[in-house]
């Protein structure tokens, strides 16, 4: 195995053990933006992959409030319900464009609620990173579309594997460039 395959199962295995906080385990009081990009640079860590600088800033917050597609803050603090759809929209628009995010989180949460569905979204995402993981790994082969897929939750499921993927295929063009890179200083 070269340094490329081995940093890529390294990394990996990084991913199929990720888990993203759930519903219940977001904090239960407000919080400031500063605080708010905090938490978010800190939970969805996983999904920087090259030398991006910031998964989420201030300037997106106050558009995304501008778009609709989070409700305002209340006396400049964000609550739990900010807090997942900024961790869901961070995620979901490196594959989709904002406004099919907002169509796609309002589908979801007419379904299940805004709770359940982010939940669900945080199982699917942590589901597809694994499957995408195990394929990498060669080793017990994870389905990426696993038959128990329904109507309910197909849009949600396949953009996590969108997600996925593409997060796998900059992770890999990044490794690739820098292996380059340190062969061209030899």
């Amino acid at each position: 195995m070269d340094k490329l395959e081995e940093d890529l199962v390294a990394w990996s295995n990084e991913i199929s053990q990720y888990t993203f906080p759930r519903w219940k385990e977001l904090p239960d009081f407000d919080l400031y933006m500063d605080q708010v990009l905090n938490l978010i640079e800190r939970y969805l860590a996983i999904f920087k992959v090259s030398d991006q600088k910031h998964i989420i800033t201030s300037s997106m917050i106050n558009n995304y409030v501008k778009l609709g597609l989070i409700p305002p803050p209340v006396k400049k603090r964000y609550t739990k319900k900010h807090l997942a759809y900024l961790i869901a929209i961070s995620i979901l628009k490196q594959v989709v464009t904002i406004s099919e995010v907002k169509e796609g989180i309002l589908y979801q949460a007419s379904i299940s609620g805004i709770r359940e569905a982010y939940d669900l979204f945080c199982t699917e995402q942590e589901y597809a990173l694994r499957a995408v993981a195990s394929h990498i790994q060669q080793k017990d082969r994870k389905p990426l579309l696993p038959d128990s897929t329904d109507n309910t939750t197909f849009i949600v499921r396949t953009a996590t594997i969108a997600v996925a993927t593409k997060i796998v295929t900059e992770k890999l063009l990044f490794l690739a460039e820098t292996q380059k890179h340190d062969e061209k200083k030899k």
